[in-house]
């Protein structure tokens, strides 16, 4: 273990920033400003499929028409929490250069309609318009264009406050996408509070560090400030659990360099909460964007693709030190768990009727994960892309009571049917305690390999309990074992508040998580993992309570089952212990 931790150490890295522009920045802080406030005033409600959102669309094509750009249009059609199936409009200017790579800039016009988005996100708009007019045909005769060295593509996305949606679609559809080499998006850049950087990715990637730290100089230059950043826990939960709702989501997902640039903190506004429009900030990000852009445009080529790491300001930890780290943890857990089936097997002490225990439990949330898909098949879950569900909209946390209490019922009488064949007739014997430990540390090592084939960043929440549970055997006493339970399960519990507190979703996170499932954005997959670990704490619980029985073969409840001939359990259990 500790020969990963110190390769872990010797791998961190510092990314080199672009140079700087040549030209000082021409962002026009006031003509930003004055064109949010328009667009505020005049298309308070731009959630897609409603007037305003056509109206919004038709006012940024004017806009950019004034300056010589034509705007193509992308009309789609997506199901959107709350709205249903509507029609969403990206937009797309181009700035040709002669290099045929293309650096997108993009930020999304829509709101929930809750409040006017003046700052989310009527200012990432309006400096992508004010952006957009350093490279406009220049006065006069000839019509000339300032050109840049690579092609500027400046899109204008619908669907963003619902999860990137419009995004996601120009990332899977763009005519760019191969020669794409990085993409930033603006997306309340006028908040109170000081510059965030978003850098997650819809899988366990990470834009190129020299993007991310390009960036981070850009915005420290005009801002003062080094731009916040998830914290070492959250990046690792991040990559664990990919899971964002930045617009460079879906292009790091696809290997595309993509940051997301935002102020103020992250949780959602509460609904109809007052959306503050910040002049100076606007000022500070817009010229920091604008000098961005001018390093990507004229420094060296980024890298291409992207990779897994830990972004820690000045330096970064590779991902696959990480990950490696992570698996060698697994290590001394799977000795544990084969040494004790293997001294059961040289006892003779029989493990089938333990493992159909298990099995019994499995059964029983597989039957869990069957009502939730007849659930999301009756309506129960959103109606929505395969996308994040933005947190504050009613119809991604507020659950149909009606449907809420039919699945309950049904789940509670599955519960009900199971535990009758597990029901304790009589206190297990210490031979049958140690073939139920056994077992269910064995589909532990099993779950572990599964999560490592997968991703190998989510054993940070399994880990814990892993080391936890390993010791279970070992405790005699009832509340000994009761605290090892109840620590195998405080690291999952601390990262579900975690992530309740960080989206402000309270004590709707469990139902939200659901959800996620239910759209298609969290692959069963996944979602079969967590329950494979709530059946095997089910038959830990059990044991450490001293409410378990090991499910017999044959007709009957409970039966238990056989020692090797001639021995006595309790001999059996000190040899062990020997």
């Amino acid at each position: 273990m500790a020969l990963p931790l110190l390769l872990a150490a010797f791998t961190i890295g510092r990314p080199v920033p672009l140079a700087g522009p040549t030209l000082p920045a021409a962002f026009d802080a006031d003509i930003a400003a004055s064109l949010a406030r328009e667009l505020t005033r005049d298309y308070p409600d731009r959630a897609p499929g409603s007037p305003g959102s056509l109206g919004a669309a038709q006012w940024f094509e004017k806009q950019m028409a004034l300056y010589g750009f034509e705007t193509t249009t992308d009309a789609f059609a997506a199901h959107v929490p709350g709205q249903g199936r509507v029609q969403l409009r990206n937009l797309v200017a181009v700035a040709p250069g002669p290099s045929q790579s293309a650096i997108v800039f993009l930020a999304h016009r829509d709101n929930t309609g809750e409040s006017g988005g003046a700052n989310d996100n009527a200012s990432g708009t309006a400096a992508l318009i004010e952006l957009a007019r350093a490279y406009a045909p220049i006065t006069g005769t000839s019509g000339a264009r300032a050109r840049p060295a690579h092609t500027l593509v400046f899109v204008s996305t619908d669907g963003g406050a619902y999860g990137a949606i419009g995004a996601a679609r120009f990332a899977e559809r763009s005519p760019y996408g191969a020669e794409t080499i990085s993409v930033v998006s603006l997306d309340g850049i006028a908040g109170l509070g000081g510059p965030r950087l978003l850098i997650a990715g819809d899988t366990r990637r990470s834009p190129t560090p020299a993007l991310v730290r390009t960036a981070a100089v850009r915005l420290l230059e005009q801002t003062g400030d080094e731009p916040a950043r998830p914290g070492l826990f959250d990046q690792l939960v991040d990559l664990g659990f990919p899971l964002t709702f930045g617009e460079q989501g879906p292009f790091v997902a696809r290997g595309i360099p993509a940051v997301t640039i935002a102020t103020g903190p992250q949780q959602p506004l509460a609904p109809f909460a007052e959306d503050t429009l910040d002049v100076e900030r606007l000022a500070e990000t817009g010229r920091a964007a604008q000098n961005l852009l001018g390093s990507l445009d004229g420094g060296l080529e980024l890298s291409s693709g992207t990779a897994s790491y830990v972004y820690l300001g000045r330096r970064l930890v590779r991902g696959w030190a990480i990950e490696l780290a992570l698996i060698a943890g697994v290590v001394p857990f799977a000795i544990g768990a084969v040494d004790l089936f293997a001294r059961l097997r040289r006892r003779r002490i029989p493990l089938g009727d333990a493992a159909r225990s298990l099995r019994r439990r499995l059964g029983f949330w597989a039957y869990g994960a069957l009502l939730l898909f007849l659930g999301g098949l009756a309506g129960i879950f959103p109606n929505a892309e395969a996308r994040p569900l933005p947190p504050n909209v009613p119809a991604a946390t507020d659950p149909p009571t009606i449907g809420v209490v039919l699945l309950a019922i049904a789940f509670l009488a599955g519960w009900l049917v199971s535990r009758e064949r597990l029901l304790p007739r009589r206190p297990a014997r210490p031979g049958e305690e140690l073939a139920g430990f056994s077992v269910a540390l064995l589909g532990l090592g099993v779950l572990a390999l599964l999560v490592i084939a997968t991703n190998p960043f989510a054993l940070v929440f399994l880990l814990p309990s892993l080391y936890a549970w390993l010791w279970l055997p070992q405790a005699r006493t009832t509340p000994a074992r009761v605290a090892l339970l109840l620590l195998g399960f405080a690291a999952p519990a601390l990262m579900l508040s975690a992530f309740a507190d960080r989206y402000a979703l309270g004590y709707g996170a469990v139902w939200y998580l659901l959800s996620l499932v239910g759209v298609g954005y969290v692959p069963w997959l996944t979602f079969g993992l967590v329950l494979g670990w709530c059946a095997i704490a089910g038959q830990l619980s059990a044991l450490a309570i001293g409410r378990y029985a090991p499910y017999a073969a044959g007709p009957g409840h409970a039966l238990l089952g056989r020692f090797a001939p001639g021995r006595a359990p309790e001999a059996d259990v000190e040899a062990l212990e020997q």
